[in-house]
C-alpha cells in the first residue's frame, strides 16, 4: 500500500490495486481447487484423478509469483493513466489513453505467460501441474477481465476521487498532495451567458 500509494500518489488506486490482486489470487485457488480437489477437468487433461486436496506449499508459491505478476500489470497501467491525468486533468480521456496505449502489450504478455504456463503443466509431478494451473487461470483472467474491463469502469465510475492524496499522507509519504479537481467540461458544453437582468430601450 505505501508504495503504490507513493508510485501513484493517490490512497484510492493503492487500494484498488490490492483489492483487485488478492481477486486475481482468489480466482486462481478457486480455479486450482475445482480441477485439482475436486476433479473437474483434471482426468481430460492429464488423465489424473480428483487429488482431494492441495498440496500445501502450492498456494504459498501462486501467491508470490502471481502477486508480484499481476502487480507489475497494475503498476504498468496505473502509471500510464496517472501521467495522461496529470497532462489533461480529465479522468476519462487519461482511461482511454492509458488502456488505449497499454493494453495490448498487457494481453499480448499475459499471453505469452500463460502459454509458458500452459507448457509447465505437462511436466510429470502433480504439484507443479497444481501451479501452472493456477499461475496460468490467474494471469490469463486478471489482465483479460480485471485489468481489462474492472479496473478502467471503476476508475470511470469513481471520477476525480481515484486521485485522492490529502496532505497529512503526502508528508508522510514525501511526495506533493494531490487533491481532486472538477473534471473539466466536454468540448461539446458551452456554458450559458449570466443574465444581467437590464433591459435594451429602443431610441
Amino acid at each position: 500500500m505505501v508504495l503504490l500509494a507513493r508510485a501513484f500518489r493517490s490512497l484510492v488506486l493503492a487500494a484498488k490495486a490490492v483489492i483487485f490482486n488478492l481477486a486475481a489470487l482468489g480466482v486462481a485457488n478457486g480455479v486450482m481447487v475445482l480441477v485439482w480437489q475436486q476433479g473437474h477437468g483434471s482426468q481430460t487433461l492429464w488423465s489424473i484423478p480428483a487429488t482431494g486436496s492441495i498440496t500445501v506449499y502450492v498456494p504459498l508459491l501462486a501467491f508470490a509469483f502471481l502477486f508480484g505478476l499481476s502487480m507489475d500489470y497494475e503498476v504498468f497501467i496505473l502509471s500510464r493513466i496517472r501521467e495522461e491525468y496529470d497532462a489533461t486533468g480529465s479522468t476519462d480521456q487519461a482511461v482511454v489513453t492509458g488502456i488505449g496505449r497499454t493494453g495490448r502489450l498487457v494481453t499480448s504478455a499475459a499471453l505469452i505467460l500463460f502459454l509458458a504456463f500452459l507448457a509447465l503443466s505437462a511436466t510429470p509431478e502433480t504439484a507443479i501441474k497444481m501451479l501452472a494451473t493456477a499461475l496460468g487461470a490467474g494471469i490469463l483472467l486478471d489482465a483479460l477481465i480485471i485489468r481489462s474491463l474492472l479496473l478502467p469502469a471503476l476508475i470511470g465510475v469513481l471520477g476525480r476521487w481515484n486521485w485522492w492524496l490529502p496532505p497529512p499522507a503526502a508528508r508522510i509519504l514525501r511526495v506533493a498532495p494531490s487533491v481532486p479537481v472538477p473534471e473539466p467540461a466536454s468540448p461539446g458544453h458551452q456554458p450559458a451567458a449570466p443574465r444581467t437582468g437590464a433591459f435594451h430601450r429602443e431610441s
